[in-house]
């Protein structure tokens, strides 16, 4: 007998005679999952084991409809009677009533009298083809299809042809490459091995080399580009497990598999344990927010609020991309000096210091030559100007030279071999880190966290290296999952710091912080130049996808924006101004950008004194931060964004914040169609290009931009053409173009303009006009203004704070 369990987006039936399962989707696009299979994958002693691949006796209930994060749910259940080492399963499917996916998840008992160890737990596979196997091969169809096909008498479907298929892959951590695949190319690896595979790389997430197949942690999505429609598949959290997915899209016959790490726990007789939820959602590829659905529910799912953040953007100054580790008091202090000069022109409100301060990584109490009564003072310096006091700690994570691992060499994490665990190459070293299963070693990580933010008056924290709480090894307690270690580790030093702090997290693996850290960096390091680099050689470094450069740093802020004030405050990391980089004005710009069309936090790492006019005022310009997730038109199409879109409305009407890439090594035409963006074709546009000033007026739909730089952008604020009313066109005052009026007030014959933003500014505004100005007033008094024809004029201007303009035509 098929049980049936439906809702008005998905039909889910499970055949337990074949013991498969199978998705319809009832919207237009008449996606299925056909053939699903689930399969749980464990060893005793010497001897590996799998079972599920036949259903024994399975019991099938429907509980009565449940309230739960996600509003009304209905399950289905199925248990199924102890079968080899008496095992017991519950496979708990759920679909929402008022969201379009299907939630499963898999709970095992044991109920032997012999332990048991967990590898995998495969919640999905669908279309690979496994020996050990038998029953109907499954199969996944993502084209187009009528009602009778989708929801017709027969159960299965011949597929159609698919279109060019596509895969989006999501890294483990922070630094993790994140991005879309097609059908040919090959999966990003590192090539570094040993030396940075333990920072970037989940160790039970496949590292493919054959094209067209590829791997993503915690969620991905299997799209045709063609049909424009996807297959979303992922887990809602990573508390118990850490989540893998494979997918394999190099012919006609994609396929797609989905589990949970089970780290090789041991699963004692009496006890058990569940997976997370598992989840599948069909969209069509252009909708305006399509991982909206998803990642709405993963915040949901860790009890948050999607699209409010309970913290302010951070905005700042931190010491590690001009210094490094060589900082001193004195050089916190003159940058505390500047940043106080700046003011109100650049509002800071943090002043971060990073890595550098203390003896050794990993001994937090003890501190440098340079730092001879810590860094306690130093806060109280940055506090008493006004500024919030920030500091870098990396507490799971042990450098070789330091004297912890000396005096408690129990607390650290080790190999099979009785080794340290290798936690990668790191300040030109191996790295080793603590095993957070012991509770001295935990406990000193959380009394370094509360020493730092209610002793020494760091308020704000980076907390890097992360991953290093989530190494495999020989933990103390094996019980527990890699998952649950590094996610309770997090809670505890959230409860050592306090709700009132601001915790950022770094190098840490995505899932496991939603709900804890306030923001969270979300690709690689930036750094003063374009393409990684080591020690300046760059041959053999520079297509790593995951280490420090600002074409690293970029791609991931764009590629996780959807990520920004739903699960955190998203940190693209630094802005670097300084003229004296190897990055070029153009990829400077670039970077300005991406941090300000995203939404992030907006930190500055130069030497501030140094800082010349011109540089300053790329910061100036992103101040306020915009602090809205754009559009990313073209995620799906190429490996990185290139047209970004921000809706923005204020008080002289609504407009889009239109962002093109050119991330090829030279310069080149960009060919805008309107059509590429949420806009009319029909409609006549201005076009304002905030970098230099220049303005466009479409009429057919169409623009050429000529010349764009190598890894250089062009910023448009685009506006319909309207003859007959007074527009505001744009500024070179705040990268928005617009959220720096304040009011805008118009009569029959004359417009008031009030212009805010922070600090001394300068520059201009330019004005669409039904008719010459007759006068125009800068605060009561007359002003010029210049004729560029077309009915537009534009009018110089400085001022502080705030300023009116009054024109009368």
């Amino acid at each position: 007998m098929v049980h049936i369990l439906e809702n008005a987006f998905l039909q889910l039936k499970i055949d337990p005679t074949s013991a498969r399962w199978s998705l319809i989707s009832r919207q237009r696009s008449g996606s299925i999952v056909d053939n699903a299979q689930i399969n749980f994958q464990y060893h005793r002693r010497w001897s590996s084991h799998q079972s599920l691949d036949h259903w024994r006796l399975p019991h099938f209930s429907r509980p009565e409809k449940e309230s739960s994060l996600h509003g009304p749910l209905q399950p289905l259940q199925m248990t199924l009677d102890p079968e080899h080492d008496g095992l017991s399963y519950t496979i708990t499917f759920a679909l929402p009533d008022e969201h379009p996916f299907l939630l499963w998840k898999l709970n095992v008992e044991n109920l032997g009298t012999h332990s048991v160890y967990i590898d995998r737990i495969e919640m999905l596979s669908v279309g690979f083809i496994y020996q050990s196997r038998s029953g109907p091969r499954g199969m996944l169809d993502l084209s187009p299809s009528s009602d009778a096909e989708r929801i017709g008498k027969r159960n299965h479907r011949l597929p159609h042809p698919p279109g060019e298929l596509a895969f989006y892959s999501n890294g483990w951590q922070s630094w993790s490459y994140s991005g879309v695949y097609g059908m040919s190319e090959r999966y990003k690896r590192t090539h570094l091995g040993p030396f940075t595979s333990p920072l970037r790389v989940n160790a039970g997430t496949p590292q493919p080399k054959r094209p067209g197949l590829f791997a993503s942690d915690m969620f991905g999505v299997l799209g045709d580009r063609s049909h424009r429609s996807a297959l979303l598949a992922g887990f809602l959290s990573q508390e118990q497990h850490f989540g893998s997915i494979e997918a394999w899209i190099g012919d006609s016959t994609p396929a797609i598999r989905m589990w949970a790490n089970g780290d090789g726990a041991r699963l004692d007789p009496g006890e058990q344990i569940s997976t997370d939820w598992a989840c599948l959602y069909f969209f069509h590829l252009d909708n305006p927010d399509p991982l909206g659905p998803y990642t709405d529910a993963v915040a949901r799912q860790h009890g948050l609020t999607p699209g409010m953040t309970t913290k302010n953007i951070p905005v700042g100054w931190c010491s590690w991309y001009q210094f490094f580790q060589k900082i001193t008091p004195e050089i916190i202090r003159a940058n505390l000096e500047s940043a106080q000069g700046f003011q109100p022109d650049l509002p800071f409100d943090l002043i971060q210091i990073d890595d550098g301060y203390e003896s050794q990584v990993g001994d937090w109490f003890s501190f440098k030559l340079d730092f001879p009564d810590g860094v306690a003072p130093l806060a109280k310096e940055i506090q008493d100007t006004g500024f919030t006091p920030g500091l870098w700690l990396a507490p799971f994570i042990v450098h070789p030279k330091a004297r912890l691992r000396i005096d408690h060499p129990d607390w650290l994490l080790y190999n099979r071999w009785g080794l340290p665990v290798n936690a990668g190459y790191i300040w030109d070293t191996f790295t080793t880190a603590l095993d957070l299963t012991h509770p001295e070693a935990l406990a000193y990580a959380c009394d370094v966290v509360k020493t730092a933010v209610h002793q020494w008056g760091f308020p704000y924290l980076k907390l890097d290296f992360l991953y290093a709480g989530a190494l495999p090894g020989r933990h103390r307690d094996p019980t527990r999952t890699r998952a649950q270690i590094l996610r309770s580790s997090l809670q505890t030093l959230r409860e050592a710091a306090g709700e009132a702090a601001t915790l950022v997290g770094c190098g840490c693996p995505i899932g496991s912080a939603i709900g804890i850290v306030d923001a969270m960096r979300i690709g690689a390091d930036i750094d003063p130049q374009w393409k990684p680099k080591y020690k300046g050689i760059e041959i053999v470094f520079h297509r790593e996808p995951d280490l420090p450069s600002a074409r690293n740093a970029i791609h991931n802020a764009l590629t996780r924006a959807p990520f920004n004030h739903r699960w955190w405050i998203n940190d693209p990391d630094c802005l670097l101004l300084r003229p004296d980089t190897h990055l070029t004005l153009s990829e400077v710009q670039c970077l300005a950008t991406a941090i300000a069309l995203t939404g992030g936090s907006l930190l500055i790492s130069d030497h501030l004194p140094d800082l010349p006019p011109e540089r300053l005022r790329i910061a100036e310009v992103l101040l306020p931060v915009i602090g809205k997730r754009p559009h990313l038109l073209d995620w799906f199409d190429n490996p990185t964004p290139t047209h970004m879109q921000l809706d923005l409305n204020g008080p002289a009407g609504s407009w889009h914040l239109l962002g093109l890439f050119n991330w090829e090594a030279g310069e080149r035409d960009l060919q805008m169609n309107l059509t590429d963006f949420y806009l009319d074709p029909q409609v006549e546009y201005y076009l304002r290009e905030f970098w230099s000033g220049d303005i466009y007026r479409v009429t057919d739909g169409h623009l050429k931009l000529n010349a764009i730089p190598a890894h250089g952008t062009a910023l448009l604020a685009a506006r319909p053409f309207r003859p007959y009313h007074p527009q505001y066109l744009g500024s070179d005052l705040h990268i928005s173009q617009g959220l720096e009026v304040a009011n805008w007030k118009v009569a029959a014959d004359n417009l008031a303009i009030h212009l805010r933003r922070p600090g001394k500014a300068g520059g201009q505004v330019e004005l669409g006009l039904p008719r010459t100005p007759l006068e125009a007033l800068l605060d009561g008094r007359p002003t010029s203004w210049q004729n560029h024809g077309d009915n537009r004029y534009i009018f110089p201007l400085e001022f502080n704070q705030s300023c009116e303009i009054k024109l009368r035509y």
